[in-house]
């Protein structure tokens, strides 16, 4: 059962991460040879002052 685990910054739609898991589901049935049903995949969002790059939040970048 391959479990899959997606970190990301906040603010995408449903049908974004809808058709995300679609995809990242056929991509693993494909090359790992996994029925969806095995799948799982765990989406962990995190808000922009959860997150820095170079020493700078990311909420404080997008000002």
């Amino acid at each position: 059962m391959p479990i899959v685990q997606i970190e990301m910054l906040e603010g995408r739609t449903l049908e974004q991460k809808r058709a995300m898991v679609k995809e990242v589901t056929e991509a693993i049935c494909r090359t790992l040879n996994a029925t969806p049903d095995a799948v799982r995949i765990i989406i962990r969002e995190m808000p922009f002052e959860h997150f820095a790059v170079g020493g700078v939040l990311r909420s404080d970048q997008k000002k």
